[in-house]
Parts: structure tokens; C-alpha cells; sequence
């Protein structure tokens, strides 16, 4: 999906995903946002994570924000697919995009630290500076953006820089490297309070990168066909 064609790009090759990407079905846009590059530009640096992990919220399911209503401060959620939804998970920054149709959207789970000529290695010590390990050691590279929060910390997202805000391809947007996961675990969304819609298959994970998101849904006990479903390129999503 090519970018907006009256959009000031960052440098000649920069592809951002258009809002009309994000103006679909969030089952769609979860899945299809695994392989795309968030990047941030921090300073004169742009920090840069390959998406890894997704889930998907609707507004007529318990587990969502939205279905708690309309406030201000939930407003990104009800306005058109692309809008960047940020709020407070344990102490933490998270990072959400709307979806398709008022109070459905994406949240962004977990990264795995992009590397190009665009992010080198001062991007990727920029953001082992911001996030470093408990003790204050360097953390490990699979380990910098594995769940919502640690992503946002070691890209510098924070909940007031971007809630409610657009994507601006000079600070931040998502890239569309032309990459595809050939296999993607679809699997129920972590967190979700008991009776709160806690079985719904909404969560995807690039199976190449299981090891460093959130969970490995793919961990011993899992059973193929109950706890989680391999998609493949051309395979429909469940809901």
C-alpha cells in the first residue's frame, strides 16, 4: 500500500503506511502491521523496532478500552483508523493505533530493534540508554522491546508527546520495508481479566521473532488448534 503522495518523507526510500491502512478491520490491520517498522526520531537519531506482536480491540467486546465508553481521554479510539492512542499500562508508555470503525483499534505488544542504514548502531545504543536491564546493565537485544511498555521506553514514546496526535513521517510513523512474516500465530490476548472477553484469538505474533514477544505462544503446553492456530501468507484471520 503505497504512502500518501503529499507527504514530506524523511528520506527518498521512507514508505509510511497510510490512514487508509489503518481504516479497516483491526483483525486486518493487527495482523498486516507484523513485519512494518515503527520509527521515532529522537534528537538526530531515528530509533527504529520491526512489529513482532499485535492485538486486535473492538469496541463491542469487554476487553477493550472503548467498550468502557467515550471519555476524553479515550478519544483517539472513537476517531478514523491511523490516530495513535497512548496510555499508562503498570507505570508504563503503550502504544495503540485505531482501527476501522469508532472504538476499535491495534495495540502494538511487543518489537524487535530494526537496524538499517536509517538506524545504525548510535540508534541502537540510544535506545539500550533508555532502556536499560533492572540492575542498570545493558539489556540483552531481544529483550529491549519485548512487551508493550519496554518497546515504548527504549523508543522514547511517551503518552504525552503522542496520544491522541497523527503520525508525522519527520517523527514519527510506521514503514512499510516490504517485509511479510511466511508465519504468523494467532493466540488470545494476555492480560484480559477473567469474564472480560479473555478467550478471544485476537493477538498475533510473527512466529520468526516468538521467542521475543510478550509470551512464546508456542511454549511447552500449548496445543496447536486450541491455545493457538498457525496462519499462513494467504490464510484468513479468526475471529
Amino acid at each position: 500500500m503505497p504512502a500518501e503522495p503529499n507527504l514530506s518523507l524523511p528520506w527518498p526510500e521512507a514508505n509510511p503506511l497510510p490512514d487508509a491502512f489503518f481504516n479497516r478491520d483491526a483483525l486486518t490491520v493487527a495482523r498486516d502491521l507484523l513485519g512494518k517498522v515503527v520509527r521515532h526520531r529522537v534528537g538526530d537519531l531515528w530509533l527504529s523496532a520491526r512489529i513482532i506482536e499485535t492485538e486486535a480491540y473492538y469496541l463491542d467486546e469487554k476487553g477493550s478500552h472503548a467498550s468502557l465508553g467515550y471519555t476524553e481521554k479515550r478519544k483517539a479510539l472513537f476517531l478514523d483508523g491511523g490516530h495513535i492512542y497512548m496510555y499508562y499500562a503498570r507505570g508504563g508508555d503503550s502504544l495503540n493505533f485505531s482501527a476501522g470503525g469508532p472504538g476499535n483499534a491495534v495495540l502494538i505488544k511487543s518489537g524487535h530493534p530494526w537496524m538499517d542504514r536509517i538506524s545504525g548502531d548510535d540508534s541502537l545504543a540510544r535506545m539500550r540508554q533508555l532502556n536499560p536491564a533492572a540492575d542498570g546493565s545493558e539489556r540483552p537485544l531481544g529483550k529491549l522491546c519485548n512487551g508493550q511498555t519496554l518497546l515504548c521506553r527504549s523508543m522514547g514514546l511517551k503518552v504525552p508527546d503522542w496520544d491522541a496526535q497523527r503520525f508525522d513521517p519527520q517523527r514519527l510513523f510506521v514503514d512499510d520495508i516490504a517485509e511479510q512474516p511466511s508465519l504468523v500465530i494467532q493466540a488470545a490476548r494476555l492480560g484480559i481479566p477473567h469474564g472480560r472477553d479473555e478467550h478471544l484469538q485476537y493477538r498475533f505474533v510473527d512466529a520468526a521473532f516468538a521467542n521475543f514477544c510478550t509470551r512464546n505462544p508456542l511454549r511447552r503446553g500449548q496445543v496447536e488448534g486450541l491455545d493457538y492456530h498457525l496462519l499462513g501468507t494467504q490464510d484468513d484471520s479468526r475471529r
